[in-house]
C-alpha cells in the first residue's frame, strides 16, 4: 500500500502549477503584429475619408434622392 503522507495535497498541486506557469516565459506577438495592426487602422481611417457618405453609394437611396428631388421641385425640369 501506498503511504498517504507522501503523496500532495490538492494545494501543493495548485502552487506547483502555479509555480510552473510563473516561470514560463511571456508570449511575444508574431513578428510584424503591430505593422498589421497599423495597416488596418491606417486602411479603415482611409475608407472613411470618401467623397460620398455610404448611405449615398447605395443605388438605391441614390435612385430614391434624385426622384425626390425631381418631383419635389417646381417642375422647370419637366417642362
Amino acid at each position: 500500500m501506498t503511504d498517504p503522507a507522501s503523496r500532495p495535497t490538492a494545494d501543493d498541486e495548485w502552487e506547483n502549477l502555479l509555480r510552473q506557469w510563473r516561470t514560463q516565459p511571456t508570449a511575444q506577438p508574431r513578428p510584424f503584429f503591430y505593422s498589421r495592426v497599423r495597416a488596418r487602422l491606417v486602411a479603415e481611417a482611409a475608407a472613411e475619408r470618401q467623397l460620398l457618405p455610404a448611405w449615398l453609394r447605395w443605388p438605391s437611396y441614390a435612385v430614391m434622392l434624385g426622384l425626390l428631388l425631381l418631383l419635389s421641385g417646381d417642375g422647370a425640369l419637366l417642362r
